[in-house]
């Protein structure tokens, strides 16, 4: 066991466990609420090596679970080799839109990833084609993709489900349904959606939307990440990840991010307190690790639930599922 110094704990108390790395800022669909992971303007991607580096570092200080995001990151082609290079872990997942899954679900487990989250807003093929500025029959591949990743084992495949004033706030019992219908294998993650690009005309009654999932519940069971709670309805497991004013979300926050061009990124919502570790040294890492942690502050408190502002600038992440 790690002693508290071996670990990487900021002033706060938390503990960070995980990375969420995004491996590419390019994507082949363009969702109407995305906002990337906060470095829209990069191009530069993260060698396999570098990846390899800051992850075997980060599991010296306790670090276990390492989730990849995007853009899209199975546009990343070398991503089998980047699963390989990585040091033994807990947990190594990946959220994708899909479309690429089912010709690579199986290399994949493969090469040794172990669960995918798959960004599915809707089942109605023209809704689709609206959120995701892609095509109506593109959601048959992420469907097929889903199946596939069924197959290879990477489960259970949580399907992560922006919720959308005006557009698919109606399809939750849609989706319970598709999820039943995959014994187990599936998990439902009822996503807020985030108040950038366009995003705040489509938020709903956060509330509202987990009473209502209460309600129906026969079973609720707490997790340990951000205390979410997860709600058995009919024998379909769903989540409500609620990241806007939630200071419940901040104060169980154990992740620290990563983006694509290499930078430390302490806090999802913040983005000019970035550490670039393009240049470093591998003996370098540990120590810029840990001002990462140093920098680390929960962007909503307790205290009144107040947004602590001190100049930031605030900037999302793709999705904000597990």
């Amino acid at each position: 066991m790690k002693s508290s110094k071996d670990l990487l704990t900021d002033r706060f108390g938390r503990t960070v466990t995980s990375l969420r790395i995004s491996l590419t800022n390019r994507c082949n669909l363009d969702c109407i609420y995305c906002h990337s992971e906060g470095d829209e303007g990069a191009r530069d991607e993260m060698t396999v090596e570098m990846i390899a580096q800051i992850v075997n570092t980060a599991a010296k200080f306790g670090v276990k679970k390492v989730k990849f995001s995007g853009g899209e990151p199975l546009l990343r082609k070398d991503f089998e080799d980047i699963l390989r290079a990585l040091p033994q872990l807990k947990d190594v997942s990946v959220t994708t839109n899909g479309v690429l899954l089912k010709s690579r679900a199986h290399t994949l487990k493969e090469a040794g990833l172990d669960r995918v989250n798959v960004s599915l807003d809707t089942l109605d093929p023209e809704k689709y084609a609206y959120i995701t500025h892609g095509r109506p029959e593109d959601l048959n591949e992420v469907l097929e993709g889903i199946e596939a990743a069924i197959d290879a084992g990477l489960t259970p495949v949580k399907i992560n489900m922006v919720l959308l004033k005006g557009i698919n706030e109606n399809e939750i019992d849609d989706m319970l349904e598709f999820v039943r219908r995959h014994s187990g294998d599936l998990v439902l993650q009822i996503i807020q959606v985030m108040d950038f690009r366009d995003g705040a005309q489509y938020n709903l009654d956060a509330e509202k939307i987990e009473k209502e999932l209460e309600r129906h519940a026969d079973e609720i069971k707490m997790r340990k990440m951000h205390h979410r709670k997860s709600y058995i309805i009919d024998g379909a497991e769903v989540e409500f990840v609620r990241p806007i004013e939630n200071a419940e979300f901040c104060a169980n926050c154990n992740r620290l991010r990563i983006t694509a061009d290499g930078k430390l990124k302490p806090c999802l919502l913040v983005n000019n307190n970035l550490i670039d570790f393009t240049n470093a040294e591998p003996e370098e890492l540990p120590e810029l690790l840990r001002t990462s942690i140093e920098r680390r502050i929960p962007f909503y408190m307790d205290s009144g639930k107040e947004r602590i502002i001190e100049k930031r600038t605030i900037i999302g992440d793709r999705e904000n599922g597990s």
